[in-house]
């Protein structure tokens, strides 16, 4: 009885091997195709998902499952590109047009410098150009008798000749700002230094006005009195560079943009 034990026993039943061997090499098949996903696309996985399914008998799938690693989808890294391309563009073309400006800017400046020289005016009138626009400063003794807001005879001229020089294509807005020093006003007239800065910037604005060729709807006028000195009141230069008009020539772009050109 023991020998016939022992000769069934030799001849036990193997046949599981092969499905078990069939399900590791698909296990493995299975492991590579995950292991290379990193770098495929949306379409390929479900192309590969179709295809293990179909060989699968029935039921779902083993790569039905969401992928283990993050698929980027094609349209999505587009859209990023074509957005951040067309950034790009926007910004040289911001650029660009900011250089344009400030060189634009920059000849009316020299314009104004020249006749500056020309006229012997170095002593009153200046320019400056930064990112807020061109800015010319008349000191008030050019423009006004000391209390007064009316512009002296001898100085229309000027104001006529400075609204020839104003003309720009396209027009860019103008500011025409009156300030004082800290000396209580003298003047009947006023009430204040802020009045009077006010009213300085008005009359002077409305003889460059004059000039058919600017358009009113660009300019405004503003009266700082006493409150934005550029120099120390504790002394008569001092005083007397405060007492002044400014005309601001807005850009129109930002200039700011220029520098990273």
């Amino acid at each position: 009885m023991a020998r016939k034990r022992k000769k069934k026993d030799d001849h036990m039943d193997e046949s599981w091997l092969l499905p078990y061997s069939d399900l590791l090499t698909l296990l493995l098949a299975l492991f590579i195709v995950l292991f290379s996903m990193s770098n495929v696309d949306a379409k390929k996985f479900a192309e590969f998902s179709s295809s293990f399914s179909s060989a699968l008998s029935g039921g779902t799938g083993v790569m039905d499952n969401p992928s283990p690693v993050e698929v980027e989808n094609p349209k999505t890294v587009g859209t990023k590109d074509t957005a951040t391309d067309a950034k790009t563009k926007e910004e040289a073309q911001a650029a660009k047009k900011a250089v344009k400006e400030k060189r634009d800017l920059q000849e009316m400046q020299g314009q104004i410098d020249t006749y500056i020289n020309d006229q012997q005016l170095n002593q009153s009138l200046q320019t400056t150009l930064t990112d807020e626009g061109l800015r010319i400063t008349i000191l008030d003794r050019a423009l006004f008798d000391s209390g007064s807001a009316e512009v002296k005879e001898e100085s229309i001229g000027l104001a006529r000749e400075l609204s020839e020089l104003l003309i720009s294509e396209p027009a860019r807005k103008i500011t025409v700002a009156g300030y004082t020093d800290n000396v209580p006003i003298g003047s009947a007239n006023f009430d204040s230094n802020w009045d009077l800065s006010a009213m300085r910037a008005i009359n002077f604005m409305k003889i460059v006005l004059e000039n058919p060729k600017l358009d009113p709807a660009n300019f405004s006028a503003q009266g700082y009195g006493e409150y934005k000195p550029v120099a120390s009141n504790d002394t008569d230069e001092g005083r007397s560079q405060n007492r002044r008009v400014e005309v601001l020539v807005q850009p129109n772009v930002d200039l700011e943009a220029a520098k990273t050109k």
